[in-house]
């Protein structure tokens, strides 16, 4: 049995990393396009979610790039 991942396992990293980084982006840089109401000041104010989404995310995309240079090195 291999401990190299599959590929099905690297498509579904990228795809949870390209998730998790435009749901943080959309968190933080949303508020700044909404018009003044009660849903933006609840989307403001979960900055800290944006953050944990955007870092979560960018931490995914390393890890898929990093697996996909490890199997580069694979003969």
């Amino acid at each position: 049995m291999s401990n190299h991942p599959s590929r099905k396992q690297n498509t579904d990293v990228l795809q949870r990393g390209i998730m998790c980084t435009l749901i943080g982006l959309a968190v933080l840089l949303g508020p700044s396009f909404m018009a003044p109401s009660g849903m933006r000041d609840m989307v403001a104010q979960s900055y800290l979610v944006g953050w944990f989404a955007l870092v979560l995310g960018i931490a995914f995309l390393a890890l898929y790039l990093r697996r996909l240079a490890a199997a580069k090195k694979q003969p």
